[in-house]
């Protein structure tokens, strides 16, 4: 199958790419798999989570998965301010990739 992608004259077209282009980063999968394991979770959580990730990264990585449709912000409006994140449908649909990823992980383990 990966074949198929090689063999294409533009390698950006591809599904594959589009798919490397939404998860690329040191953190973005760990927080979709976060957000998976968790359910809804406060950013002070997930910085707790991912305890090497600096406030700059996790926030960055955050709303680059929020614009991609990947996860969903909901802001309260109360003091201190209150923010939760979740997967959107959309990010639901990746956690299958994401548990074989792991599957494979655990199998091949060295």
């Amino acid at each position: 199958m990966i074949k198929k992608y090689i063999e294409k004259a533009n390698f950006q077209d591809t599904g594959f790419s589009y798919t490397l282009s939404l998860i690329a980063g040191k953190y973005k999968m760990v927080i979709l798999y976060c957000l998976m394991e968790f359910g809804t979770v406060r950013y002070s959580e997930l910085k707790r989570y991912i305890k090497t990730i600096s406030h700059k990264t996790l926030s960055t990585a955050l709303k680059e998965l929020e614009s991609d449709g990947l996860i969903d912000r909901k802001a309260y409006e109360v003091i201190p301010p209150k923010v939760e994140y979740s997967l959107t449908e959309r990010g639901q649909s990746l956690m299958k990739i994401l548990d074989e990823l792991c599957t494979w992980g655990e199998k091949n383990r060295r």
